[in-house]
């Protein structure tokens, strides 16, 4: 028996899941019972860092992933990120990284940085 916090909403139920049939007990939501499956069979995360940009008023612009990768695939998106460098404009949801790491995730930046 697995026991997880589910983190699909604030209220962070406290799951124990089966690790033979994937049965989940715990959750208060649908969505609870399919995050603990999901995470016993193919854990998935949202990456968020910061890459460099030249040409704005700060040096660093925050990114997100699109959508979710593989858990056993952050190191590697963490290590393409490190050699991006943005040049200023930058506009809110413009793709950084397209397909980062082959995950057919996109990597955008998060805040708008105007030239200086």
């Amino acid at each position: 028996m697995a026991e997880i916090i589910c983190i699909t909403c604030p209220k962070g139920c406290h799951l124990q899941v089966d690790e033979g049939t994937l049965a989940v007990t715990g959750n208060s939501c649908p969505r609870g019972a399919d995050y603990g499956r999901n995470e016993l069979t193919h854990p998935v995360r949202v990456v968020t860092s910061t890459v460099r940009v030249s040409g704005a008023p700060i040096e660093r612009c925050p990114v997100k992933t699109r959508g979710s990768v593989p858990k056993e695939s952050m190191f590697q998106v963490m290590a393409a990120l490190d050699g991006v460098c943005l040049q200023a404009p930058v506009t809110c949801g413009d793709v950084v990284l397209a397909d980062v790491c082959g995950t057919g995730v996109d990597v955008v930046a998060t805040r708008t940085l105007e030239r200086v």
